[in-house]
């Protein structure tokens, strides 16, 4: 097992086939309830009859026992995996490439929901600071519902370095933060090369990483709310984006 490698566990039929279709990741255990909706399921016996080894079947009682409070589906796996890559920003040379760059983010939830957002909408990468905010665990990866398979995650030393040489290769940096200089979301082009960062609700993005970006940008409300959900607000925004390459 490569030394970086964390261990996992996760849950359902989505989680699972994501693990079993792949072949980066070292399977330790896989544990199926006899007569559950896995055990029925055609495409994880498909995975499993190629030969995945250290698989358990329980009985319903046995494993409701043990994972009852899990939205299990009827199979766990147990698995090793290093999901972090190092950054390298003049290493995708695409011409409308996106990064999203996340800032003391500590809520497991939205990091998951944000890795399944960005995955659908096609966004390039999601870049994470090594200290500050929530890294990879079992909920993210439950969260995610099997996204993290198909996006790139990186993780940083330090997100104004990076942001330095983002802008180095021709990156424009986005900071979607409330302030008088703030244009509205709608108003931004999302057509070039680009990064995005994104605060937590209650502390935005640090000080020096928004000073650092060439525009600050925010979704204004209109209720009496006075601010989204981190994972909501990077919904409207990547698919904003989408929605302006799709007018080319």
């Amino acid at each position: 097992m490569n030394k970086n490698n964390t261990e996992y566990s996760i849950y359902g039929l989505n989680n699972a086939i994501s693990i079993l279709s792949s072949t980066k990741y070292l399977i330790n255990d896989i544990i199926i309830m006899k007569g559950g909706i896995a055990d029925l399921d055609s495409k994880i016996n498909k995975y499993i009859s190629m030969g995945k080894n250290n698989i358990h079947y329980l009985n319903k009682n046995d494993f409701l026992s043990k994972y009852n409070n899990k939205h299990s589906q009827g199979i766990v796996i147990h698995f090793s995996a290093n999901f972090l890559q190092d950054f390298d920003s003049a290493k995708n040379t695409k011409k409308n490439i996106c990064y999203i760059i996340i800032d003391q983010i500590n809520d497991p939830q939205n990091l998951g929901q944000i890795i399944r957002t960005c995955e659908c909408a096609g966004i390039d990468g999601i870049i994470l600071p090594k200290h500050g905010s929530v890294h990879i665990t079992n909920t993210v990866l439950q969260v995610s519902q099997g996204a993290f398979e198909n996006i790139n995650l990186f993780m940083v030393t330090n997100i104004k370095n990076t942001i330095d040489e983002l802008k180095s290769n021709g990156f424009w940096i986005i900071g979607m933060e409330n302030g008088i200089d703030s244009k509205e979301w709608y108003d931004m082009d999302y057509r070039k090369k680009i990064a995005i960062v994104f605060g937590s609700e209650s502390k935005g993005i640090r000080k020096l990483v928004k000073e650092s970006c060439d525009f600050l940008s925010t979704i204004s409300m209109k209720g009496k709310t006075n601010s989204l959900n981190v994972s909501a607000s990077i919904s409207a925004i990547v698919f904003e984006r989408q929605r302006q390459l799709d007018l080319k």
